[in-house]
């Protein structure tokens, strides 16, 4: 019976060529510490998986205002079940996945893993590297404090010395001449909205791109490497 349901399913949805392309391809053999460089990926994947969940959690209680963005976190933080250690995880996490970000295009760059034909891959993984440091741009400013404010405000006075664009950029992300309401408002649809859409259709794609074109070999002693892994 479950053997009938399973292929039942399978045919109508090609899971079971979807689960083969996925986790029953082949992996580059590798040991010691260059295995793990290989897991850097799936480690900021599920960083990001963790810092969706638990910023979803937080977005139920926080308040997007100047009156009440820093009374909300602090609501969060001192009554709310969890919410001390649920901001804290949200919190280091973001930093931590920029550090397994970074890594991740360093180790692609220096085992030369961005060649052909996996220049769409590294490319995309700099739009997802660009993305990922968006998120940390916009969340400071979130709990609207002092530290959270001015530092927002140098941010986009250096975005406003870039040319041509920079004065309409600045204008853009605080919403008018100056830092007000309207600025906390955009950071939040930023970080809650605009950029997590931008970072899933870039995810997938990337994940495409891996299974795809395969996961390239360690370099040799030799100098050589390994082509397509499909």
């Amino acid at each position: 019976m479950l053997t009938s349901a399973k292929d039942w399913f399978c045919e109508r949805t090609g899971f079971d060529r979807v689960w083969d392309a996925l986790f029953e391809r082949h992996v580059p053999e590798a040991k010691g510490a260059v295995a793990w460089l290989f897991t850097l990926g799936s480690a900021s994947m599920f960083v990001f998986t963790v810092q969706a969940v638990t910023g979803a959690l937080l977005a139920m209680n926080y308040v997007p205002s100047p009156d009440h963005a820093y009374d909300s976190v602090r609501y969060i933080g001192s009554s709310v079940t969890f919410g001390g250690f649920i901001r804290g995880l949200h919190h280091w996490g973001a930093s931590f996945m920029v550090v397994l970000t970074v890594l991740h295009m360093m180790r692609t760059y220096f085992m030369g893993a961005y060649k052909y034909p996996r220049e769409g891959t590294w490319l995309v993984g700099v739009g997802l590297l660009l993305i990922v440091i968006g998120f940390g741009f916009t969340g400071y400013l979130l709990p609207w404090d002092q530290k959270a404010y001015w530092a927002t405000a140098v941010g986009t006075n250096i975005a406003k010395q870039t040319p041509l664009v920079g004065g309409m950029a600045s204008k853009i992300l605080k919403g008018g001449a100056e830092m007000g309401a309207p600025t906390l408002t955009r950071f939040y649809a930023l970080h809650v909205l605009v950029l997590p859409a931008i970072v899933l259709i870039l995810m997938g794609l990337h994940l495409f791109l891996v299974v795809w074109h395969g996961i390239s070999e360690p370099p040799s002693r030799d100098g050589g490497k390994g082509g397509s892994l499909q």
